[in-house]
Order: C-alpha cells, then sequence, then structure tokens
C-alpha cells in the first residue's frame, strides 16, 4: 500500500481492495493502521502522502532511543578490523558506532573518514590508533554536519572500506531515503565511495520513505536494526535479499 501510495500520491480504498482482493473494511483498518505509524495521511475515500517530517536537532536526536542506539553501535563496530578504512556518516547512531570503536581497545590503523563534527569527536581519543579525517565543506548547524560545496570532494577521491550510513527511512521499493536534500547528496557520495555499505536504522524508520533517495536495497550490503522493528518489515527486506542484522 506504501509503494502504490509512494507512485500515485493518492490511493482510494476501491482501488486497494482490487488491487490486493482483500475487502474494503481490511483496507480501511490498514490505512487507519498506517496512519497511527505517522506513514500516511487518511482522507475522504482513500489517503495521502503524509506531511514530511520535521527535522531533528542533532541533540534531540542524540536522547532519543539511547540504548538501542548503543547496541546498534557495539554490532556496528564489531565488524570493523585493524587496517580498515571506513566512512561515518553524521548522525547520532552512527556517534554511537563512534564511541563503540573507540572502546575497542583491540584495533588499530583504522582511517576514519566523517563529514560530522561531533562523530570526529566522539573518535578523537583513539588517536593515534585511528587516523581521523574531516572532510570539510560547510557547516550545517542542525546536525553539526558538513556539506557541499567542497565536502564531496574528499570523498570522490577515495575508495573506503566500509561506509556506516545513517538515514530517515528503508523501504523494500523506495530503498534508503533521508529527510533533507544537503545530506543527501553527500551520502550518495559516501555509498558510492565504498565498498561496503551498512546502513543504520532504528525500528521506526523501516517501511519509511522520505524525500531524498540515497540508495536502493540492492546497494545496500547490510542493515542493522533494534529489536522494536516490526517482525513482518524485517522479513519484507530479507525477502528483498538484505541481511538484515536486529540487536
Amino acid at each position: 500500500m506504501l509503494a502504490a501510495l509512494a507512485e500515485r500520491e493518492f490511493v482510494r480504498v476501491t482501488d486497494l481492495s482490487d488491487m490486493f482482493g482483500i475487502s474494503e473494511v481490511t483496507v480501511r483498518h490498514d490505512l487507519e493502521t498506517l496512519q497511527d505509524a505517522g506513514l500516511l495521511r487518511r482522507v475522504h475515500g482513500g489517503a495521502v502522502v503524509a506531511p514530511p517530517q520535521p527535522e531533528r536537532p542533532f541533540e534531540q536526536s542524540l536522547g532519543a532511543q539511547a540504548e538501542e542506539k548503543r547496541r546498534m553501535g557495539e554490532a556496528a563496530a564489531a565488524l570493523v578490523t585493524s587496517g580498515e578504512t571506513i566512512i561515518l556518516d553524521v548522525g547520532s547512531t552512527t556517534a554511537a558506532v563512534a564511541r563503540a570503536l573507540v572502546a575497542r581497545s583491540d584495533l588499530n590503523d583504522v582511517i576514519c573518514f566523517t563529514n560530522g563534527l561531533k562523530v570526529a569527536l566522539e573518535l578523537e581519543p583513539a588517536i593515534p590508533r585511528f587516523t581521523v579525517v574531516l572532510t570539510g565543506g560547510t557547516l550545517r548547524p542542525l546536525q553539526h554536519s558538513l556539506v557541499d560545496p567542497l565536502a564531496g570532494v574528499i570523498l570522490d577521491d577515495i575508495h573506503a572500506d566500509t561506509v556506516f550510513l545513517g538515514c530517515n527511512g528503508i523501504d523494500v521499493e523506495a530503498g534508503v531515503t533521508n529527510v533533507n536534500l544537503p545530506e543527501a547528496e553527500i551520502k550518495r557520495r559516501m555509498v558510492r565511495a565504498a565498498r561496503r555499505r551498512i546502513v543504520l536504522a532504528t525500528g521506526d524508520k523501516l517501511g519509511v520513505a522520505s524525500l531524498a533517495p540515497l540508495c536502493t536495497i540492492d546497494d545496500v550490503t547490510m542493515l542493522i536494526t533494534d529489536t522494536s522493528a516490526d517482525p513482518g518489515l524485517v522479513t519484507g527486506l530479507r525477502e528483498a535479499d538484505l541481511q538484515v542484522l536486529v540487536v
């Protein structure tokens, strides 16, 4: 239903009933459930795309789902080996990855590229075991992130082993998406610059399609999410041949 809505921007109850071979009563119930999850808005006779959610400042995101992000960060950090070159995206979840990496005293000679000032500061205690490289660029205060002009130049000239990518939504049809355009462009360059692409998304971001597309599901090596994720959405992603780690 969400895929049909993303394509048409408005769907009728009758059309969905015919499309899926279910009763209109069932369709209305499903649409109400999706509305409660903030994924669409019910209107007379059907549903329309939900209004975009405002972007939360970094500090506000930092306090939300802190325990889930800690577990996800540790799971992500466990995938890194000494000598790797990694890219860490901006965000509170990738900041948790940075903290978990610093805590791994066994890691050495790791080169970390990031466009996040907060992420870089989290990594700083691991110097000189780690080399921390900021992309440069124009400072975006809301997320303390570096964006174009100039932020993408360095990413076009490197070949990293792994990128740890944050997002605002991941969906089988819509792929990986983000809420704002300036950071989306940098994230797309990060995807192109890394051999292994690992997306980190808390359970509330599964099945969500945000404004700016970053990449398709086929471009992602692994998704790390938490136990709040809808099991049906996790199954759908796995059936699309995406490796999903629930922690």
